[in-house]
């Protein structure tokens, strides 16, 4: 019999184990996911859990609730990936295989910055894992006067519009809490702006503007002195902060640093629109274990989760893979006041205006502010767990279409 093995059980793997258990017969071929969890991860659901809108528990749910009949879960650590070999090892075995599909993801690593370990969980915090999220809640509650900075060490990140959200929330929150008055909210970003191009920055930015929230651009951290509760860049630049709110360096997975198949950050070297990987026979690589030059997001991961099965189904036929994935990328991101916006880009055109996912009707704007907008991602969990981990169809394609958009200036990226 012949094996398909998924590396990691996140978004993406669940997604190709069940699409690809559906096209795959049985009798020929076993489907085997390894994860050393037990847990799913609901993960755009912890940026809600420090604001009191989700608990960690609304986001966490068994791995055997996505594993779909016919497909093998073992739940054990990855210790080494040796493709020349086609084989995983795992800390209680050994698994051969024929085709290789890896979703190991990505992790933070505060680490990587000097001194930040030092007031790690104390003045500094998260929201990119779940004892982050729910050690940063406790500590709102009490923040009712002072500086909060939000700081992004680098670029890529998982979820970047993820920090946005953060300080709008924040806005709303301290608002709701009548301590906004107290408090000053900064966002310092190695980017230019808001956000990476210009339609979309320059709306998010006066979006912060009105909010009163600094933004501090083009900042690349080198240190932080916990002591003086400031985060020094490399320039010489400072910051003083009384809560921060760290996003450190993402980092690949450990497995891939370990088992030297990856690139210096630990993704693995990905053809940008085929997903195959570009060193290694007979393995594709989805979501956040890519290093292609989009965003490491739940959406891109379903986007790509086509591309990667259909490719698989083709090579496995004796065809060559299709360059199909140009890169899209769908991100709600809440505003607060039960508001959010909406951007759709790819590869090369930046995100714009228009009505999204139907051209002309929506229900969501793109780049407006709208409750449809925040209801759609208040669903967008039970989309997540009821829908797109049982490979159910959407109406998204993984191709991104400009009908419905409105370009302003040039779109190109």
């Amino acid at each position: 019999m012949k094996k398909l093995l998924i590396l990691g059980s996140g978004a993406g793997g669940v997604m190709v184990a069940t699409k690809m258990r559906k096209k795959l017969d049985e009798k020929e071929w076993s489907i085997t996911i390894i994860d050393r969890s037990w847990q799913h991860h609901y993960q755009a659901g912890w940026l809600f859990v420090p604001f009191g809108i989700y608990t960690i528990n609304d986001c966490i749910k068994p791995q055997t609730d996505f594993v779909p009949k016919g497909v093998t879960f073992v739940q054990d650590e990855i210790t080494n990936v040796d493709p020349a070999a086609k084989r995983v090892t795992t800390a209680k075995g050994k698994y051969e295989y024929d085709w290789l599909v890896i979703a190991t993801g990505c992790r933070i690593a505060p680490d990587e910055i000097e001194g930040m370990e030092d007031g790690w969980g104390d003045d500094i915090h998260n929201f990119y894992t779940p004892d982050g999220a729910v050690a940063l809640a406790k500590k709102l509650k009490h923040f009712e006067k002072g500086k909060l900075v939000l700081n992004i060490a680098e670029m890529p990140i998982k979820c970047p519009v993820a920090p946005l959200e953060f300080v709008f929330l924040a806005d709303w929150f301290f608002s709701v809490h009548d301590t906004r008055c107290n408090i000053e909210i900064e966002l310092v970003t190695p980017l230019t702006g808001a956000f990476t191009k210009p339609v979309a920055a320059q709306i998010l930015g006066k979006l912060c503007e009105e909010k009163n929230i600094t933004i501090t651009p083009s900042f690349e951290i080198g240190s932080v002195d916990v002591g003086r509760k400031v985060i020094e860049s490399h320039k010489g630049e400072e910051v003083n902060y009384d809560l921060m709110i760290a996003i450190p360096p993402n980092l690949g997975s450990k497995v891939i640093m370990d088992s030297e198949i990856g690139d210096v950050m630990g993704y693995v070297n990905t053809d940008h629109h085929t997903l195959k990987a570009k060193d290694f026979d007979n393995v594709y690589i989805i979501g956040d274990a890519t290093n292609v030059p989009t965003s490491k997001a739940g959406s891109v991961a379903h986007y790509e989760s086509d591309i990667v099965c259909e490719n698989l189904e083709r090579e496995i036929e004796g065809l060559a893979p299709l360059p199909e994935f140009d890169g899209h990328s769908t991100c709600f991101i809440v505003t607060g006041y039960e508001k959010s916006t909406l951007i759709d880009f790819n590869y090369k055109v930046e995100p714009l205006p228009g009505k999204y996912p139907f051209p002309g009707v929506g229900p969501f704007d793109l780049l407006g502010e709208t409750f449809t907008n925040y209801w759609g991602k208040m669903m967008f969990k039970w989309v997540y767990f009821n829908l797109m981990l049982k490979g159910k169809e959407l109406p998204l394609e993984p191709q991104m279409f400009m009908a419905g958009k409105k370009i302003i200036g040039a779109c190109s990226m």
